[in-house]
């Protein structure tokens, strides 16, 4: 492929480069989704220090799209980058997860408010589908494919807002809190629970109600963080000198 520099609007010498069209999912991407899946699935337990050699080993790249990887999630809040030191892991206090959940609860309490007043009815007849299959996976008992609806679900209601701004806001957050999500839901009742909430919430949204679906996001997301916090503190009190 043939460009022609110019400098200050007359053409100069022509530049002969190479078509070579960047592959759409880069080293870097593919290696930041297999590490955000095993921190959120627990395989790289709260803590764990991110050693790129043995990284880069287990993921089949090189030190360098790890390096990028690392990066992508530290943005997002799953990875502490620390200078002359391994990544780790971050090992949130409880009192940080449910600041999260609060600012998170906060968001889709809105996005359930604009939803419920704006969303299509195709998309509504979407919603009513994915909670179809989301009540039989609870049924049988399939966690892994209930968990990934459970946030497609989130998702597509805060589309259903058609608020930029909000979405924007919500994505990082959502991607920090699936960890926490995936672990409350293999709390206790808590499965159960949100099971009952998301029903809840699609009865609100399909009445078009926007204070009662506002209400019941608010309390569905903040429940889990106060779940996750609880259970957090509950085993540091039990194993007080695990933590260095």
């Amino acid at each position: 492929m043939e460009l022609v520099a110019r400098t200050r609007g007359r053409p100069r010498k022509a530049l002969n480069i190479p078509a070579a069209p960047l592959p759409r999912t880069g080293l870097h991407a593919q290696a930041a989704g297999r590490l955000k899946d095993m921190i959120v699935r627990g395989v790289l337990p709260a803590g764990a220090p991110l050693v790129e050699k043995d990284l880069s080993i287990a993921l089949g790249v090189s030190r360098t799209p790890l390096r990028e990887a690392l990066k992508l999630l530290a943005a997002e809040g799953l990875v502490e980058l620390h200078q002359n030191r391994s990544a780790r892991v971050p090992d949130w206090e409880p009192e940080e997860v449910l600041e999260l959940f609060e600012a998170l609860a906060g968001i889709e309490r809105l996005t359930a408010e604009l939803a419920a007043t704006r969303i299509s009815d195709a998309l509504l007849d979407e919603l009513r589908e994915k909670q179809a299959r989301l009540d039989c996976m609870h049924r049988d008992k399939v966690l892994d494919a209930y968990f990934a609806l459970n946030q497609e679900i989130h998702r597509t209601i805060v589309t259903a807002a058609h608020n930029r701004p909000l979405a924007e806001a919500h994505a990082p957050l959502q991607a920090r809190a699936q960890w926490a999500r995936l672990r409350a839901l293999s709390t206790g009742s808590r499965w159960a629970e949100s099971a009952r909430e998301h029903r809840d919430l699609f009865a609100a949204l399909d009445a078009r109600d926007a204070t009662e679906a506002g209400a019941i996001a608010y309390r569905h997301v903040l429940r889990t963080g106060v779940v996750i916090a609880d259970t957090l503190r509950a085993q540091r009190a039990k194993a007080p000198s695990a933590r260095t």
